[in-house]
C-alpha cells in the first residue's frame, strides 16, 4: 500500500506570444492547473489539467478543474493505493462523474509518480512500451491575418521547426475562410501540409460546401467541422468528400470512438487524454481508432509542458501515428514553465527519456505566474476527509 502524503493543486497564468484566434473564442493567455502528489515515501508526480478559453470550449474551466481535485477527488486519494494507478482512477470514476480533464491532471501525477518509482518513462508503462522516440509536430495559424499567417509558416520552416500547419476558421463566411486556407496553401506549397479546424462552427450545408472548396484548394485534413453530437451529419459528409474529417470535440473516451469508429463518421480521431480522461483512456480509445482503420493524431489542448510530456509518452507508445501530432503548446508561451523545455527540433518533438514524465517545473518561473502568488505549499489532507 502506496499511501498519500500531500496534494497541492494551482492555477499558473501565462501570456501567449500572440492573439490565438479560435472560432468560439480570442486566447491571450493560458490558464494552467497544475497538480502535485506526494506519496508517503516522498515520491512525487505531476499532473496537468489544461481547457481552452475557459468555458467557451467545454464544460471545464481552470477553476473547476481545481475545485473538482480539491473538494472530490483529493478526499479519495487519502483511502487509495497510488501505486495501483488503474484501481485508483477506477475508484475516482465511481464516485466523480464527468471531470475528464481533472482526471487526467490526476492520472498523470500517479503515472509520473510510478514511472519515477520503477525508474522508467511513463511510455513504457502504457500498452507494449514506446514504438516510437519522436514524431512531427503541426504548428497552429491562427492570428487570423492572413500575410501575417504566411510569414509565421515562413519563419517557422526555415527554423526547420514545423511544416505542418493546421489553421482555425469558422468565424468567416465560408467562402472567405476558404480563400484564407488557399492563400496560405498556394504559399506552403510542395514544402508542407495544411490543415483546418472549424471547432463545430459549421451546420452540415456549410460543411458540405466547405469541404469541397477546402479539396480543391489542396487542403489536407478538416477537423471536426460540425457539432460533436451530429454523428450522422460526419458520416453523411465522411461518405461524400475525399477530404478527411478529423473528429475532435465529439471524442470523450473509448466509448465515443467505438460510436464514431462503427457510424464511418471519421477518418481521422485527435486523441487528447484531456479530453478522454487521462492517459489510458486515450490509449484505449487510439487502440479502437487502430482496430478499426481510423488514422490517429496526437491532439492539445494547448497544454503547457507537464501536459504536452504526458501527451508525448502516449504517442510515443500509440499503435500507429499517420498523421503526426500538434503537441505545440509551450511554444505557444511567452513563458517556458519547465526546468529543461521540451526538445523540438528536425520538424520533430523528441519524447522525454527520464524517469516517470522526464520533466521538471521551474519553480522561480511558477512562483512568478501563480495566481495566487505564494510560495508553492502543499496541504495535507485532512485524515477521514
Amino acid at each position: 500500500m502506496i499511501a498519500l502524503s500531500e496534494i497541492d493543486t494551482f492555477i499558473v497564468d501565462v501570456p501567449t506570444i500572440r492573439p490565438h484566434v479560435l472560432a468560439m473564442a480570442t486566447m491571450r493567455s493560458q490558464s494552467i492547473v497544475i497538480v502535485r502528489i506526494r506519496d508517503e515515501d516522498g515520491v512525487e508526480g505531476i499532473g496537468e489539467g489544461t481547457t481552452i478559453g475557459g468555458l467557451s470550449y467545454c464544460e471545464e474551466s481552470p477553476e473547476t478543474i481545481k475545485v473538482a481535485i480539491d473538494a472530490y477527488i483529493a478526499p479519495l486519494l487519502r483511502h487509495c493505493d497510488l501505486g495501483r494507478v488503474a484501481d485508483t482512477m477506477r475508484r475516482i470514476g465511481q464516485n466523480v462523474a464527468g471531470c475528464h480533464i481533472a482526471k487526467c491532471a490526476v492520472e498523470t501525477a500517479l503515472l509520473d509518480m510510478m514511472g519515477k518509482r520503477l525508474g522508467v518513462p511513463v511510455s513504457e508503462l502504457i500498452g507494449g512500451g514506446r514504438v516510437r522516440d519522436r514524431f512531427p509536430v503541426a504548428w497552429t495559424l491562427a492570428s487570423g491575418d492572413t500575410g501575417r499567417d504566411i510569414e509565421e509558416a515562413e519563419r517557422v520552416m526555415g527554423e526547420r521547426r514545423h511544416n505542418i500547419f493546421k489553421l482555425k476558421i469558422g468565424k468567416r463566411a465560408v467562402r472567405d475562410d476558404v480563400a484564407h486556407v488557399a492563400a496560405i496553401r498556394r504559399a506552403v506549397g510542395d514544402r508542407g501540409s495544411v490543415r483546418v479546424d472549424v471547432n463545430q462552427h459549421w451546420d452540415e450545408a456549410q460543411a458540405d460546401l466547405g469541404m469541397k472548396l477546402l479539396e480543391d484548394a489542396g487542403c489536407d485534413l478538416v477537423e471536426q467541422p460540425v457539432a460533436k453530437g451530429n454523428v450522422a451529419a460526419m458520416a453523411r459528409l465522411s461518405a461524400k468528400h475525399v477530404i478527411p474529417i478529423m473528429a475532435d470535440e465529439a471524442l470523450h473516451g473509448p466509448a465515443d470512438a467505438f460510436t464514431i469508429a462503427a457510424a464511418g463518421a471519421a477518418r481521422v480521431f485527435a486523441v487528447k487524454i484531456a479530453q478522454s480522461g487521462g492517459i489510458m483512456p486515450a490509449y484505449h480509445l487510439s487502440a479502437i481508432a487502430d482496430a478499426a482503420g481510423v488514422g490517429l493524431y496526437g491532439g492539445t489542448m494547448l497544454e503547457a509542458g507537464v501536459g504536452t510530456a504526458a501527451t508525448a509518452h502516449l504517442c510515443a507508445s500509440m499503435p500507429s501515428l499517420a498523421w503526426g501530432t500538434e503537441l505545440f503548446g509551450p511554444l505557444l508561451l511567452t513563458e517556458e514553465i519547465l526546468a529543461e523545455p521540451l526538445r523540438y527540433a528536425d520538424f520533430q518533438m523528441e519524447v522525454p527519456t527520464g524517469p516517470g514524465l522526464g520533466i521538471a517545473l521551474d519553480e522561480d518561473k511558477i512562483n512568478f505566474h501563480r495566481r495566487d502568488r505564494v510560495t508553492p505549499r502543499l496541504h495535507v489532507v485532512a485524515e477521514g476527509a
